[in-house]
């Protein structure tokens, strides 16, 4: 998959075959014009200096980001629900590094917590951090002894540990219920086969499977699971047997009513991924469609191809 060289909004608008909507293409910066960034993307380019950190805010410019790092390997940013921090991997070699960095652009990147810490020997393969509602905790995924794990450590570097302990599962990527005390995880047998959903306790580490199955098309999670803002419900990007698509199911104490939202007529192989709640009746997500990796938002009352809304992207999620 090629990244989309932006030049202009004209441009894009003849190369996706798609309206670009959903920002102010007047706004100014993709920060906000001046680092006021309340809501909107966070995503990863990758270009002359590798792997960074970008943020377009809904009142910003998405040919114009703002970018946030510029040190190279950064991978699966993730803002806040504040909207003014964002947590994302940084990978040079054998060393993997949580970091945090300001929406505003104006700050430097803190190490949170590196896989040289003496709390997690034998660590690597950090990804897919994710922020409790307050931002004061992240949950991310790690590998240990050849096992995918999940492991909570706070945003200041303090109190790191797994979640879990002689658990039967390996873990995938996680996201927060609305009360912060649970989030809910990608798990299976190995980790390639991502195909239960549990809901596991943050400071309990209970563990509680939601679903064996996640539906009759959706064979496995591709990137994550993420829960609505109001705790209903839950999307994902399901491997299908053409592709990616992104589903959504209703979330209580056990998975129903899953139903796919994203379909490309006339063209085989899409990769949906990368699902982000924007409210709780709209999704945005990354899509391969046409041959590039752009933004695409919809409504999850609808099925089709999806609105592009950001151009050239990599990663990408939405909060704050």
């Amino acid at each position: 998959m090629k990244l989309l060289r932006i030049l202009g909004l004209a441009a894009v608008v003849g190369l996706s075959g798609c309206e670009l909507d959903g920002f102010d293409p007047d706004g100014g910066g993709g920060g906000g014009a001046g680092g006021t960034f309340s809501s909107g993307f966070v995503f990863v380019r990758n270009g002359t200096a590798g792997r960074n950190v970008y943020a377009v805010d809904n009142a910003g410019d998405p040919n114009s980001p703002l970018q946030l790092t510029n040190q190279g390997g950064a991978y699966y940013p993730t803002v806040s629900r504040n909207g003014r921090l964002v947590a994302y991997v940084y990978r040079s070699g054998t060393t993997w590094e949580l970091r945090t960095v300001p929406t505003t652009g104006t700050g430097q990147p803190s190490t949170v917590f590196a896989n040289t810490s003496t709390s997690c020997s034998g660590c690597g393969n950090f990804r897919f951090p994710t922020f409790n509602p307050s931002a004061s905790t992240i949950v991310f995924t790690v590998d240990q002894g050849g096992t995918s794990k999940l492991a909570r450590v706070n945003t200041d570097g303090s109190g790191f540990q797994f979640l879990l302990s002689g658990s039967s599962y390996v873990y995938g990527a996680a996201s927060f219920y609305p009360d912060g005390q649970y989030v809910l995880a990608a798990g299976g047998y190995s980790s390639s086969q991502l195909n239960i959903l549990l809901k596991v306790g943050v400071a309990t580490g209970s563990e509680d499977v939601i679903s064996f199955n996640l539906g009759n098309t959706a064979q496995v999670v591709m990137t994550r699971p993420v829960v609505s803002p109001d705790g209903t419900k839950v999307a994902f990007d399901g491997r299908t047997s053409n592709g990616s698509q992104i589903f959504v199911g209703d979330l209580s104490q056990t998975l129903a009513s899953v139903r796919q939202v994203t379909s490309h007529t006339g063209e085989f192989g899409v990769q949906d991924t990368w699902p982000s709640w924007r409210g709780n009746t709209e999704l945005t997500f990354l899509s391969d469609s046409g041959g590039n990796d752009n933004i695409y938002r919809i409504s999850i009352a609808s099925t089709g191809a999806g609105t592009l809304v950001v151009p050239g992207a990599l990663e990408p999620s939405y909060g704050g």
